[in-house]
């Protein structure tokens, strides 16, 4: 299971700045330990559905919640299966983005492992989240610079939403980027001796009509 870190406080630092949570209907996807769950509720969410693959996340999710009060649904299996459920006002995601040599994700690397590119899930993450969003609806979305910030805006923006950039921050690799920053530089996604990495939160704001997607 994937314990919180930088990228987690990150996105929860973000998620006060979002009108719409104060009451909304707020979707955790890869909801892991439940960390942004939490913020979300200490936030003022009026609901809170936390969604994951793994059924230990979700216990986590479950026994942190009711440790503090929380009433929290659980959604067991892939995001796109909330496509079902009504409308979200706030979507966050804090999905797999790590570029991996194997293309198949096992056990724990689940939380991480996003095949060769790193994109294995935030291109479906991209292609989805409109859907799950109401008409003026808000989904933040953290993910590394290693895993194409520029791919996600232009993918987002090509499914009608309005989407940019509105926090970043840089940090020390952690175990797992440490782990296979020889693989990563070879690849070309890190520069030889890199030992940090840019993280990047995306703001994806739905509105009731397209936007078009900026010339560039």
């Amino acid at each position: 299971m994937y314990r919180p870190q930088a990228d987690t406080w990150l996105l929860a630092r973000t998620l006060r700045d979002v009108p719409g949570l104060r009451g909304g209907r707020v979707l955790d996807v890869c909801a892991g330990t439940g960390a942004l769950t939490l913020a979300a509720a200490a936030a003022g969410a009026g609901s809170l559905t936390a969604v994951d693959l793994s059924r230990s996340a979700l216990m986590s999710t479950w026994m942190n919640c009711r440790l503090r009060g929380i009433a929290v649904e659980l959604l067991h299996g892939d995001f796109a299966s909330a496509r079902r459920l009504p409308r979200f006002d706030v979507v966050l995601a804090n999905p797999p983005y790590v570029p991996a040599a194997e293309p198949g994700a096992r056990g724990a690397a689940l939380a991480w492992d996003a095949g060769p590119d790193g994109r294995s899930v935030l291109d479906r993450l991209c292609a989805t989240l409109p859907d799950l969003l109401t008409d003026h609806g808000v989904g933040l979305i953290v993910h590394s610079a290693v895993s194409g910030t520029q791919r996600s805006l232009d993918q987002l923006r090509e499914f009608g939403v309005h989407a940019r950039v509105v926090a970043e921050g840089t940090v020390p690799f952690g175990p797992v980027m440490r782990s296979r920053a020889g693989w990563l530089a070879a690849k070309g996604f890190i520069r030889p001796g890199q030992t940090e990495e840019e993280l990047v939160v995306i703001r994806v704001d739905r509105t009731q009509s397209p936007v078009v997607a900026d010339p560039a």
